[in-house]
């Protein structure tokens, strides 16, 4: 088809307007509180550690994931514009899945570093380099994008004849795949395959990477040093979780939820791409002494 249509909330069609206010909102938290968070870090030299480098990498992966979202969102809401071409659709649809691959792999490497930190903290150092940061990143650049390109190429193969209504305010491959009429049985495969061999693996490690934690925690002998090694987890475990559970309920929902409500499905996919990149600035800043703290140096220094 030349377009597909959009959908906001089901039976809130009327008030969609008055909606928009607290996604702008949203929108505005996500972009100040994240823009915040890489300026801190860059212009203090304290923060130059491996913790706060991939807090950054975090924080321009939020940033490129709302910048994704964004254009359609406010068309749906905030001009009740449904209709978005189909290659557009396409297009968004890659940076929102590449972007979502890129943010679990830095959950990753987040957990990699906390492990490192409280079960080999002499090895710290020495183990996660700059150089090893870096390349870290790019990994999960490069990761992203190449599991994520076949997603558009292979569902431009397929002839689409049903209805062009999305379940969405944005394009989600499982979404737009359900629309075909041709046979989709290697994109189906292929999504499986994708699903497990990136999220899959990332949250299976994180696990393991928290249980060893929690192993060399609690053979920790004060109650003073378990309490402060699980406060150094606790602002990336919650990340984690606000993360990984609405994208797994949306996954289900989308491979075996036939008969559950329109509702769930838009709730679940919007507390996925919107939440995590709200509520993590606000996290990191409240949780960490050190963000806090630079936060208040540089604007204490730009006020004088």
């Amino acid at each position: 088809p030349a377009t597909h249509c959009l959908t906001g909330i089901p039976g809130l069609e009327a008030v969609q307007i008055w909606i928009s206010i607290p996604l702008c909102i949203m929108y505005l938290i996500t972009f100040l509180g994240n823009c915040t968070i890489l300026f801190v870090i860059k212009s203090t030299s304290s923060l130059h550690e491996p913790q706060y480098m991939f807090l950054s990498m975090l924080a321009g992966t939020d940033l490129g994931l709302s910048l994704s979202t964004l254009p359609t969102v406010l068309q749906v809401f905030l001009l009740n514009h449904r209709e978005i071409e189909f290659h557009s659709c396409l297009t968004q649809m890659f940076f929102i899945h590449t972007f979502s691959s890129m943010e679990s792999a830095i959950l990753l490497a987040m957990a990699f570093d906390r492990f490192v930190a409280i079960c080999n903290p002499l090895l710290y150092t020495v183990v996660l380099t700059p150089p090893r940061i870096i390349g870290m990143g790019i990994a999960a650049v490069v990761r992203g994008v190449v599991l994520m390109v076949p997603l558009p190429v292979l569902l431009q193969r397929l002839s689409f004849c049903k209805d062009v209504i999305l379940s969405h305010c944005y394009c989600y491959h499982p979404d737009v795949m359900k629309l075909a009429c041709g046979p989709v049985r290697v994109n189906i495969i292929y999504g499986l395959s994708l699903v497990l061999c990136s999220f899959g693996v990332d949250s299976m490690f994180i696990v393991i990477s928290y249980i060893l934690i929690l192993k060399t925690v609690m053979s920790i002998a004060s109650e003073d040093g378990q309490l402060k090694a699980f406060n150094t987890c606790a602002s990336h475990i919650f990340t984690v979780c606000i993360f990984y559970v609405p994208l797994i309920v949306l996954a289900l929902i989308h491979r075996f939820g036939t008969f559950t409500s329109p509702l769930l499905h838009v709730t679940m996919a919007n507390l996925f791409l919107f939440l995590t990149p709200v509520l993590n600035p606000l996290v990191y800043s409240l949780k960490t002494k050190q963000i806090r703290s630079a936060v208040h140096k540089v604007f204490k220094s730009r006020g004088n």
